[in-house]
């Protein structure tokens, strides 16, 4: 099956297996969507994750986070697409819900979150919103 836009394919699998309770879900595995995956981790959002190699291109497993029964992902939103780029700079990116969520950003030094984009002052590719 081909996908248009895999990392908005990423985000929905997270979002279901959230919502279905699930403990950890399975994606097909690229350098972006590993390196989305390693924003997440680092600020908090999932338990970890890792990967595996299935012959073809590997697989990524995300272990989901819950705190008590509900998911610690609330909402995750891609926010530029293939078709409409969206680019910030620095003082362009935008806060999540008043700083209670993040944005991951792919910048010239790689994907990170907002948070760490504006400490080192850089712009990129707002790639999505996490709350």
């Amino acid at each position: 099956m081909s996908i248009y836009d895999p990392i908005a394919d990423m985000l929905t699998r997270v979002r279901n297996a959230h919502m279905a309770r699930h403990g950890e879900v399975e994606i097909p595995l690229s350098k972006m969507k590993a390196a989305v995956a390693q924003a997440l981790k680092d600020e908090g959002y999932i338990l970890g994750f890792d990967t595996a190699e299935d012959g073809k291109q590997g697989i990524l497993r995300i272990q989901l986070k819950y705190s008590g029964n509900t998911a610690v992902i609330e909402g995750i939103k891609r926010v530029s697409k293939p078709s409409r780029r969206v680019y910030v700079s620095h003082d362009g990116i935008p806060k999540v819900m008043s700083g209670l969520g993040i944005s991951i950003l792919s910048t010239p030094r790689g994907v990170m979150s907002d948070r760490k984009a504006r400490k080192e002052r850089l712009g990129g590719e707002l790639v999505c919103t996490v709350w």
